[in-house]
């Protein structure tokens, strides 16, 4: 019996067509399978864990970034706050200058009113002393109320060419009166305690009228007549008989200690008889009155 020939059965999937680099499998395979098992693992469980993600490179950056963005943003709001507040502190600055200048005016204008009640307090005494009987003018005289003028000397006292600061620059340290080559306040005391014995009438040093109250002091190195100071070279005027009282002066022990200074110390003296003489009337005059004494004393 003639069969039918024999037919090989059909498949139901289609045949999968082979690959071009079918034949390259190793390269296929690193290709596919480029990361290591491990290192795949270690990602999957960094990913689980939370760990993972983008680097710490670039968290820096965006971190740095950040920072940046809000600096920005803190020295906007500085410079806005500034700029709103400006007008503020102007004002406060103008109404604070504005304050000054007047407290200023107000203090110059009580300097003002002591400076003429001191005037008058002056004018008041020098008249209550012209009332003082008859020997008025004599008082105003001695007691400096009045300028004076008239025949008598002029004496300079200045420090030597080549005078230095004694005891480390503190004169009440230096050893002797006047070892450093200044002169020294006690100095002034005696040329103006000689020139009063000698028969001065009226003394004035620097312009300074000098009173029965006055005081010759020292403060460091200058010297201060009543809290004024002076600087040299002391210019003495004194009123009187020019001719006895230069005479009577430099042979008294205060005129022989001068020259003393001179000689040994280098103090710049000169001497002189003028035949008219102006001394200031004192700034101020204090009046004091004395009563004698009533009380009779014990046997």
């Amino acid at each position: 019996m003639c069969g039918m020939p024999q037919q090989h059965p059909v498949r139901s999937t289609p045949t999968r067509p082979s690959r071009p680099d079918a034949s390259m499998s190793l390269l296929n395979n690193v290709m596919d399978h480029s990361l290591d098992d491990g290192y795949a693992e270690a990602a999957a469980r960094k990913k689980a864990d939370g760990t993972g993600g983008m680097p710490k490179t670039v968290r820096a950056k965006l971190g740095l970034a950040v920072g940046l963005v809000l600096a920005a943003l803190v020295v906007t709001v500085g410079a806005a706050q500034a700029r709103i507040s400006a007008p503020v502190l102007a004002k406060e600055r103008e109404e604070l200058i504005d304050r000054i200048h007047q407290q200023t005016t107000a203090a110059d204008k009580l300097e003002d009113s002591v400076d003429d009640l001191r005037d008058d307090v002056s004018a008041r005494q020098r008249e209550a002393l012209k009332d003082g009987g008859g020997q008025g003018d004599l008082v105003d005289i001695l007691s400096g109320a009045v300028e004076v003028h008239g025949p008598g000397v002029k004496l300079v006292v200045n420090d030597s060419k080549d005078a230095s600061q004694g005891g480390d620059g503190d004169p009440r340290e230096t050893s002797g009166f006047s070892d450093t080559g200044r002169v020294r306040d006690r100095d002034m005391q005696r040329v103006v305690n000689g020139l009063w014995e000698s028969g001065a009438e009226a003394v004035s040093i620097n312009g300074q009228r000098l009173t029965a109250l006055s005081a010759i002091r020292a403060a460091g190195d200058a010297i201060l007549v009543d809290n004024k100071p002076l600087v040299p070279p002391y210019t003495v005027l004194a009123v009187g008989d020019g001719q006895r009282l230069s005479t009577r002066f430099q042979n008294s022990p205060d005129g022989l200690y001068l020259h003393a200074l001179q000689e040994n110390f280098g103090i710049r003296t000169s001497i002189s008889v003028e035949s008219d003489i102006k001394v200031p009337a004192a700034p101020s005059v204090i009046v004091r009155t004395a009563e004698p004494s009533t009380r009779k004393g014990t046997s």
